[in-house]
């Protein structure tokens, strides 16, 4: 295979925003090097030259580093455009290695199915995202595994809800939908606590959900996190277009997150894949710098207005966490990056059916006039999306458990698109019309 060619100083030396147009890694996934447009693989098996060869490669597979170049089979096993996304995911995490999974959910589950048995303990915040919460609650104690939810903004109750078999502690930041903030260096903290003593089979392993913020805004295992997992789907493609889900980590982690996708199957396609690789990070940087202005100017905005209880943005200097969201959501170049989420609430009053009602009205009117505002779930595409989380998204969690993590009735989640800022805020304050 042709040596990749290396630029004039090594790509260490370049600013993260040039890594991810150029590529990070002297990939050897392809027999060219420096390409204008990364090469898609369709192929579902790769043909070998010997049956020793073959064997190599199922020898070599999930025990070699991320940055071994593998042996091609199967798809399934791994595959070269698939591959070149991953050295890229790593370098905007600053990990040793990434494994692509085919939604968001699978990253998730493969964390748990890599890591964890029959017996094992889970500590998790008390407010997560409703299909993380469904797999805690219902899914992993059909395998023998539990989970305990604390508020995780004391590191006190992480400690505290720690037992003899906790293996994984989880937890969004920003926590989704309220934009509530977790301090990940006192996680960090509280897991030495908890792994003091302990052999390296029987240690706890950090998990951040970086979505929200994606790497661009903070990089948790900068802060002592092990792993980092992410829905591709969300602000890291960018469009709206393909679904995807990574792992991001130390090498130590490799093996296992690579056995589980091979025998489970959840692996990101190529044509997936791609997409991600050409449009999603090159342009994640920009899109991010854009949003952010967009979602201060809409966040001050509601933040004025009557008929809005509460808005939770990391950016607005009123928000509860402030001091923490400058210190733990900046950039690459180290300047304060809250992102393009944010949170708000309605001011309604009476049952729980009346607050929900009032917000349906408010989404519901968007639906049908708002021309910036799409009614939808997901985030972080160019589009500006809302929903009402309570309803919607986190709709499987139980109210008792909406209620303690702060999800409301009448609390709306909005995601900053790229239009013009002063069409949203016209689009919402005609809403909140009707409200």
């Amino acid at each position: 295979m042709k040596k990749p060619r290396e630029p004039r100083q090594p790509r260490e030396k370049y600013k993260v925003r040039t890594r991810l147009i150029h590529g990070s890694y002297p990939t050897g996934r392809w027999d060219y090097d420096h390409h204008v447009v990364p090469p898609q693989s369709s192929s579902a098996t790769f043909r070998l030259t010997t049956a020793n060869r073959g064997a190599r490669a199922f020898q070599q597979f999930g025990s070699s580093t991320a940055q071994e170049m593998p042996i091609y089979v199967y798809d399934r096993l791994d595959e070269p455009t698939r591959g070149m996304l991953e050295e890229n995911l790593a370098a905007a995490e600053g990990g040793e290695m990434a494994v692509t999974y085919a939604t968001g959910m699978a990253a998730i589950t493969g964390i748990f199915g890599a890591l964890l048995k029959q017996g094992d303990h889970v500590v998790a915040h008390r407010a997560l995202y409703g299909s993380t919460y469904t797999v805690l609650a219902t899914w992993l104690p059909r395998w023998g595994i539990t989970a305990s939810f604390v508020d995780m903004t004391d590191p006190a109750a992480i400690v505290a809800a720690a037992r003899p078999e906790t293996r994984c502690i989880y937890f969004e930041t920003p926590v989704n939908p309220t934009m509530e903030l977790i301090d990940m260096a006192a996680v960090a903290r509280a897991a030495g606590e908890i792994n003091s003593g302990r052999n390296e089979e029987h240690r706890a392993v950090t998990v951040v959900d970086n979505t929200f913020a994606t790497p661009f805004c903070q990089r948790p295992l900068e802060f002592g996190i092990d792993l980092v997992v992410h829905s591709l789907t969300k602000d890291i493609c960018g469009f709206g277009t393909d679904m995807g889900g990574a792992v991001i980590g130390a090498n130590r982690f490799y093996h296992p997150l690579m056995g589980y996708r091979k025998d489970f199957g959840g692996v990101l396609s190529p044509r997936n894949a791609w997409p991600i690789l050409v449009y999603g990070l090159p342009s994640l940087s920009s899109r991010l710098v854009a949003k952010q202005k967009g979602a201060m100017k809409v966040a001050e905005f509601l933040l004025k207005h009557p008929k809005v209880g509460r808005v939770a943005y990391p950016g607005l200097p009123s928000f509860p966490q402030s001091e923490l969201a400058r210190r733990q959501m900046t950039s690459y170049d180290g300047k304060f990056a809250p992102g393009g989420l944010l949170y708000f609430e309605l001011k309604s009053a009476g049952s729980v059916e009346d607050r929900v009602a009032a917000s349906d009205r408010f989404v519901d009117f968007i639906a049908e006039h708002a021309y910036t505002i799409t009614l939808a779930v997901s985030l972080g595409q160019v589009k500006t999306l809302i929903e009402n989380p309570f309803s919607m998204t986190h709709a499987g969690i139980p109210a008792s458990e909406k209620a303690s993590g702060g999800v409301s009735p009448d609390g709306i989640r909005l995601s900053l698109g790229l239009e013009d800022w002063q069409d949203i805020i016209a689009d919402l304050e005609a809403a909140l019309a009707v409200v």
